[in-house]
């Protein structure tokens, strides 16, 4: 990992503020199911039987997946606070939670069927963004999903009260570019106040011959 102020700030403080900014109510989770739905039509007929999500904070996205399939869900989050929430409310087991980040992940080659990041990627330098991307797609069995941010040029956004901690590009093209292994099965946007997330646009990846 080439820069540290990134990971450092959501492991700390930082990072517990952003955990209590979040709620699981009944409406962000009924939005964010429908979100679900439609995120994951493009799998239909090869549904993925293990869904990693690469930085879930206290597991909105776990939750509303959950709802709509019977996957077995894991996730990677450094932030204490938000693993300790994931545990009290039930999210996912113990053994299905890790204290890792993007950059190294502790999971075997092709060993999750889907692997994906929610406005997470955003958050990660840019120098240290080609090794989260290749973390995920090693460890992505067929599929490979991304909503994130978009802007068509690289930029850093001031992020509350900091420089360094919010950055927008084209993921998707990111990804497209870097793997020639991986097709576009669906893409769309993601309206926050229908979604229960920022606006955000997203990609479904799969590898070819998957």
């Amino acid at each position: 990992m080439t820069k540290t102020t990134q990971l450092d700030a959501w492991r700390g403080d930082f990072g517990d503020r952003y955990v209590d900014r979040n709620e699981t109510l009944t409406d962000v989770l009924r939005m964010r199911t429908r979100m679900w739905a439609e995120l994951l039509k493009g799998t239909y007929g090869a549904e993925p039987e293990s869904i990693l999500e690469v930085g879930c904070n206290i597991g909105l996205n776990l939750r509303s997946i959950d709802r709509l399939t019977g996957a077995a869900l894991h996730a990677v989050e450094p932030n204490a606070k938000a693993r300790e929430r994931l545990l009290r409310d039930k999210v996912l087991p113990a053994a299905n939670l890790h204290d890792a980040t993007g950059q190294s992940l502790p999971f075997g080659d092709a060993s999750m069927d889907m692997v994906f990041s929610a406005g997470v990627l955003i958050h990660v330098h840019p120098d240290d963004l080609g090794a989260v991307a290749d973390e995920m797609h090693r460890v992505s069995g067929r599929w490979l999903l991304v909503a994130e941010y978009f802007s068509a040029k690289p930029e850093s956004i001031p992020y509350r009260g900091r420089d360094d901690l919010l950055f927008k590009r084209d993921f998707g093209g990111f990804f497209l570019d870097r793997f020639n292994d991986l097709e576009v099965v669906d893409d769309g946007f993601l309206w926050q106040r229908t979604s229960g997330i920022d606006d955000m646009t997203w990609v479904l990846f799969r590898k070819k011959n998957r």
